[in-house]
Parts: C-alpha cells; structure tokens; sequence
C-alpha cells in the first residue's frame, strides 16, 4: 500500500480513491494530485517514490520535469502581456521580431504561435542537446527557416519549438526571458514553485523521470512526414531529463519543473476569471482569450482531430475533458495534465514521474479529473 501525504476534502474522496488506484493497479512510482474549486484548494495529494528504485520518497516538494504541460506557462505569459496590450495576438510576429519574416515567413501572426499554425513543427538545421540549450541559436535559425506549409491553414503540433517562439515575442516586448518573466510576473506573486531554467539550488528535490518504453517501429510516423520530421529534429530523450544542461536551459515548451500544487496555482486563475490566492494576474476578458478558437480539425503532426485556443487545447467531441464548454487543457509527454474549467471554476493537475509513452497525458490523469468531476 502506497503512503497517500496531503489532504482532500471529504467531497473529493473518489480523487483519493483514484489516485491510490493509479499505485495500485496502472503502476505509478511517484506523483501528486492537486485541485483548485473557486480558487481554494480542495485537493493536495502526493505519494510513492521520487525515484526507480524506490528509495526516496515524493516529498511535498519533490519536482519533476512535466514536459508540455510547460507549454501552459509559456502562454499565460503571452496572455498575461496580451492583456496588458503589450502583446497583439493578430498582429504580425515582425512587428515585434522583425527578422522572423524570412522565407515565407511575413505574414505569420503571434496567435499562430499560440496555437501551433505557423508552420514550423520542427527545425531544418540540426539540432542536438547542447545546441538546442542556446536561445539564441534556435532562434535565430528558426527566423531563417521556411514553412513546413503554409502559415495558419493547419495545425502541426509544436512539440519542442512553440516555447520558442513565443518566449522570443515575450524576450522582444519585455527585454526579459520567458523564464525570467514567468518567475517574476507569475510563479513568485502566485507563490508557484514551477521553474522554465531550473536552478542548481533545485536539483536535490527533483525526481527522476521513468522513460516509457519505446513504440513498436511499425508504429512510428514516417520520417519524411511531417510528424516524422517534428520528432526527428530536434530529438528529445528522456534521459535528457537527469543532465544539468537541460535542467538549466529554458526550453519553454518542455522543460518546466514543478508538481500538480504548483502547476495549479499558476492556472487556478484562468478558472476564474483572471484571479487567484489574492492577485489579480489578468482581467476576465483576458482569461477568456484561452477560448477563442484558432483551429478545428486534424493536427499535421498529432494526427488525429482537435481543437486549439490561444495556448490551449479546447474540449471537443474528440477529445472529451469535462461537461462543460469553457475547458481548457493540455498535457505533457509522459502523463502530466493541466485543465481549467472556467465555467465550474476549476483547476486540476496530475504529475508524476513513471512516463507512459502519450504526448497528451493518460488515463491516470484523465481519471483523476473525471473523480474531479464526480465530487462537483
């Protein structure tokens, strides 16, 4: 039997329920569980191992690497900069990065960062670990690169470049890193303990990542695709994970660390309506940004139909998350979940450190959510 730390409000009793089920009965080594219901914690759970071999317990404040659910900071900064009217979603990205408009590049817009249209899934110049821990570099080649297809006409899911893109717009309006931004303007006043460019004063609390196992080659993209060409270059590597140089560079899209608590209080106020434990992070207009749809239908490189908001997955018929319409979401490689239900005014993540092999979470955190929804 697992030790369960935390509390959880007798309403949410099937959350504790489920989360003890995941170590029971899906195999999870360590990982926390928490939700935010009118911006006030209901559940904070954690438990297991922080590491393979069983030795070291999840603390209360272990952090891991959550991979794309990263992805939600990332554009919560540019939300939050969009509200303050620092940032025009519709406008052209050369108005605040004049040498991205390259090679086909001058009509992108910053809503097509947002929302994984501008055409540049993966990289042409070849990208390994300590190339793609340089800002600069990526950038610079992305501003130089062409289109995989035509800017805003589909989606292709961004793995690895979209933090990049947008954290450029944010480094060009601000003068400071996306890192740096998010610590400043988000984490530190929301007292989130989520890092993009983890410090060293860190490292002795995070867990090590458990890499799923490999899909079967008959199963993998062709590599002339567009799917196949995202994932190729630049290649990601759970073992990564466990170097300093990935821990360290800010990789906006992928690399954030932290666990469900702090994922949770850096969204809870995108569940209402801009605000959260006391701050007043962005206006209610501008926490409903997250709604407006970009795109509706299949994904380049996901392959299969979904819908995109500014920085967020949208609940579908497709991809079904809760009851409601105002739903956002997304997951990280491996089985973190980030959703926001503005319209029950809830928050909920699931984070942990034993990897299945999905890009959008599994059904340990989908589970969980769906508890969420049995306590409401």
């Amino acid at each position: 039997m697992t030790d369960i730390q935390g509390f959880c409000d007798e309403q949410f009793a099937a959350v504790r329920e489920t989360f003890e089920k995941n170590f029971r009965e899906k195999g999870d080594v360590g990982a926390s569980v928490a939700i935010t219901v009118e911006g006030e914690f209901v559940v904070d759970l954690w438990g297991g191992y922080r590491n393979p071999e069983g030795t070291e317990p999840w603390e209360e404040d272990t952090i891991v690497n959550v991979y794309s659910t990263t992805k939600t900071m990332a554009a919560l900064c540019a939300l939050v900069l969009a509200d303050r009217g620092a940032i025009d979603f519709n406008a052209r990205v050369t108005e605040y990065w004049p040498e991205f408009g390259q090679n086909g590049k001058e009509a992108v817009e910053v809503r097509h960062f947002m929302s994984h249209m501008a055409g540049l899934s993966g990289m042409d110049e070849p990208m390994r670990d300590p190339e793609f821990y340089d800002w600069d570099r990526v950038v610079d080649a992305l501003a130089r690169q062409a289109p995989w297809w035509e800017p805003g006409t589909a989606s292709g899911y961004h793995a690895l470049t979209q933090g990049h893109l947008i954290g450029e717009v944010v480094r060009r309006v601000t003068g400071k890193s996306l890192g740096t931004f998010f610590r400043e303007e988000i984490a530190e006043p929301l007292g989130a303990d989520f890092h993009i460019g983890t410090g060293e004063e860190h490292f002795h609390r995070i867990g090590t990542l458990i890499a799923p196992q490999a899909a079967p080659a008959d199963e993998a993209p062709d590599p002339e695709s567009i799917a196949g060409r995202t994932f190729r270059n630049p290649a990601i590597d759970a073992r990564a994970s466990s170097t300093p140089g990935w821990r360290k560079a800010e990789i906006p899209a992928a690399n954030g660390h932290g666990n469900a608590r702090s994922v949770v209080r850096a969204q809870t106020a995108m569940a209402n309506g801009g605000k959260a434990f006391g701050v007043e992070l962005l206006s209610a207009a501008g926490a409903d940004r997250i709604y407006d749809e970009q795109y509706n239908g299949k994904d380049l490189v996901l392959g299969v139909p979904i819908r995109f908001g500014m920085g967020y997955g949208l609940n579908s018929d497709i991809i079904p998350m809760g009851p409601n319409e105002r739903i956002g979401y997304w997951g990280g490689w491996g089985g973190s979940t980030i959703v926001v239900d503005a319209d029950a005014h809830l928050c909920c993540s699931y984070v942990m450190n034993k990897m299945e092999s999905g890009l959008l979470g599994d059904t340990r955190g989908y589970s969980l959510l769906q508890a969420a929804y049995a306590g409401l």
